[in-house]
């Protein structure tokens, strides 16, 4: 009965996994790396983007804060061999129920602190990287749309590359310069170089192709990147360089952003020109603005919304919307409407 207790429980857990799978990010994809990145590859994606949403480095913004929790989060589970072991088979509800068993470290794992103190020292931010042979960086140009960007969303992309695989043979590596005295006469010596080197198993480059998925965040500005470290090109006996997808503002049919700003056009007749008009234009998450007045509208007259721009990145805050007044005139008029205009305007 015990038995079949707890195999109803793992089956309840791996369907919560399922779900949670399917409503938010994964903690790999919290740490932008492979769901088989090894714990090297971890650890360096983890202190890169502690570096990047830190405090310190982003006082008073609460999304930058928010997205440091969840990066530790997400470190303390797949930096821990049993942890990440029960999160891959049964996901988040997985990890609760280990903890409500007693399973895993008896204080709970490490805090934020006891995180970034291990990279950092005393969860204070620092600059330096360490110096490793790294290689060539990928950069991508990504046209984002503009609702993406205003709502947030994410692309999937189709990614090929080169993967190091074994091959036969031996290769040399871990090549170095030693320095030796070589005797050139009686009490004479000259000082020589010599490259040694190692002999390793043997690698091949075969190219692999997959998608990798961008998340677009809200109010991104053109140039900025989203980085996914260790997914650029490989380098035998160095460390991969990184895939840079940087945004671009696609162009729309009917807004044009400016900044944090937002611009479009609407055409009104001459009549709803000279004495108003009740009109609503759709916004690019479907909520209808009023662009409605009472008043003349002059040809080329621009009227600002104020906070129904662009969100600004990391931000509660919205830019303006300017709409630009198009009159269009009657391209032909009767004789009795032109005496009928001139009765009326005088």
């Amino acid at each position: 009965m015990a038995h079949r207790r707890t195999e109803l429980l793992f089956l309840l857990c791996a369907l919560c996994y399922a779900i949670a799978a399917i409503a938010g990010k994964s903690y790999y994809d919290i740490l932008q790396v492979q769901r088989g990145a090894s714990d090297d590859q971890i650890k360096r994606a983890y202190r890169k983007l502690a570096l990047k949403y830190h405090p310190d480095k982003n006082q008073g913004n609460e999304e930058a804060n928010k997205r440091f929790a969840e990066i530790n989060n997400a470190y303390e589970v797949l930096s821990d061999n049993e942890k990440r072991n029960i999160y891959d088979k049964y996901g988040e509800e997985g990890l609760k129920q280990h903890a409500a068993s007693g399973g895993g470290r008896g204080g709970g794992g490490m805090n934020i602190q006891d995180i970034f103190s291990q990279f950092f020292g005393g969860g204070q931010a620092e600059d330096e990287e360490e110096k490793v042979v790294k290689g060539d960086d990928v950069i991508v140009d990504l046209d984002a749309s503009l609702e993406d960007l205003y709502m947030g969303g994410s692309l999937k992309v189709w990614r090929e590359k080169n993967i190091l695989k074994p091959a036969p043979g031996k290769r040399r590596c871990n090549c170095r310069n030693e320095v030796y005295h070589k005797q050139i006469g009686p009490g004479m010596f000259q000082q020589m170089t010599e490259q040694v080197c190692e002999q390793c198993p043997n690698v091949k480059y075969v190219r692999e192709g997959y998608f990798v998925t961008v998340d677009i965040e809200k109010g991104m500005q053109d140039g900025q990147e989203v980085v996914f470290y260790e997914d650029g090109e490989p380098i035998i006996d160095g460390e991969a360089g990184d895939l840079r997808f940087r945004i671009r503002t696609a162009p729309h049919g009917r807004f044009r952003r400016e900044g944090n700003d937002l611009h479009t056009t609407v055409t009104i007749t001459l009549v709803q020109a000279l004495v108003g008009f009740e009109k609503s234009i759709k916004h690019l998450d479907d909520h209808l603005v009023d662009i409605s007045t009472k008043g003349i509208t002059k040809p080329k007259e621009v009227r600002k919304l104020k906070g129904e721009g662009m969100p600004l990145h990391f931000s509660t805050k919205k830019g303006d919307l300017y709409v630009t007044f198009e009159v269009l005139f009657p391209t032909f008029l009767k004789e009795d409407q032109k005496t009928k205009i001139k009765e009326v305007l005088g």
